[in-house]
């Protein structure tokens, strides 16, 4: 496998797809790169940590990559308490490795921990877990232009508790696999369904945190989330656009990421009131979207707005930017402007150059790893 991606890559370099990146100088997993997915890639190590009696958390260590131990009663698994956060690390062209604005996951998880009764760790540690978990799975991260390893953070209630009560005990935990496009549409635009039976998220709730509960239980029927986006596949469809819990009638966003509307170079996302994720990527496109001189604005946006805008795309660490083709709410299909001439390829071309290192950037967003 090894010789076969060796030969793709010295032909890249004969046509100067990779400039002066050379293969030869670094290890790499088994692995077909070339049809890289989004699902799980078992890689060597994990990341282990977990807190003390007092709250705080012990020192914590790597271990080989395999399954954890729970107690029957754990909190998480009788009643839910969990929050987990999602990062990548690419590889730049000399082989070293970059994490983006680990800061900003840092302290989402600390407001998440703190919403869901559970104890946070210091952004520091944070940050030292991804790093070493990164290192230890280096080469499992694809060459560039093949995807990231994505890196996946859970914080969850491992204490025994019968009562309905915070737990007693918490683990943290880090685990990565390597990944590309997060739709099987790959770069195609997607096909979105305006799901009106289910709510994802209910004012007063947890929505705008990422715990684990909210990506399977929806807040008003006993019902999932993911029912309905099984449903939405099984249609055709690509993912499920929410609305409101109150109204039914205001986007509030994608069952996996965030969405933008465009119209007359203006671009728009539902403002984040509590029910709403604010994501990293959600974030940095606002302020990409502001440094090429487009005005980007956070408000509430009517469902009815989507027949009227020119162009969609939604935003997360998964899904990155991607573009979407069309919408369909109340048996009406509307499409919507696509190409590389439109506004999300742009933002989308800024963000994984920074991403990757082939773009300078001087907001500190970049930290960079051997």
């Amino acid at each position: 496998m090894l010789e076969v991606i060796l030969r793709y890559y010295k032909k890249q370099l004969a046509t100067g797809y990779l400039g002066s990146y050379d293969l030869d100088k670094h290890e790499y997993a088994d692995v077909d790169w070339d049809n890289l997915g989004s699902g799980l890639v078992q890689t060597d190590y994990m990341y282990i940590m977990k807190s003390s009696n007092d709250g705080k958390f012990e020192q914590g260590q790597l271990s080989r990559y395999g399954n954890i131990e729970l107690n029957p009663a754990a909190a998480v698994l009788n009643y839910g308490q969990a929050i987990y956060e999602g990062t990548k690390a690419d590889r730049k062209r000399d082989g070293k490795l970059l994490l983006f604005r680990l800061d900003q996951n840092a302290i989402r998880m600390k407001i998440s921990a703190e919403r869901m009764c559970m104890p946070s760790l210091s952004v520091d540690q944070f940050i030292d877990a991804v790093k070493q978990t990164a290192q230890a799975n280096k080469c499992w991260v694809p060459p560039p232009g093949k995807g990231s390893l994505y890196i996946r953070l859970l914080l969850i209630g491992s204490g025994p508790i019968l009562g309905l009560a915070p737990s007693p005990e918490y683990t943290f935990l880090v685990y990565a696999s390597p990944v590309r496009n997060y739709f099987k549409e790959g770069s195609a635009p997607l096909n979105i369904f305006v799901e009106e039976e289910y709510d994802r998220a209910s004012r007063g709730g947890a929505g705008g945190v990422k715990g684990s509960t909210n990506y399977a239980p929806a807040s008003r029927i006993i019902t999932t989330v993911l029912k309905a986006l099984t449903r939405a596949k099984s249609r055709g469809f690509s993912d499920v656009l929410y609305l409101d819990s109150v109204h039914n009638k205001n986007l509030e966003e994608v069952s996996s990421c965030n969405i933008f509307i465009v119209k007359d170079n203006v671009i728009s996302t539902p403002a984040t009131s509590g029910t709403i994720l604010s994501g990293v990527t959600r974030k940095s496109v606002i302020e990409i979207a502001r440094d090429h001189g487009y005005q980007a604005e956070e408000r509430v946006i009517p469902v009815d707005e989507l027949s009227e805008a020119d162009e969609v795309f939604c935003t997360g660490t998964a899904v990155g930017v991607a573009i979407v083709g069309s919408i369909s709410y109340k048996g009406q299909r509307m499409e919507y402007k696509t190409g590389a001439k439109t506004v999300s390829p742009q933002l989308y071309s800024t963000l994984v150059g920074i991403q990757t290192g082939q773009i300078e950037e001087k907001k500190g967003w970049i930290m960079e790893i051997d």
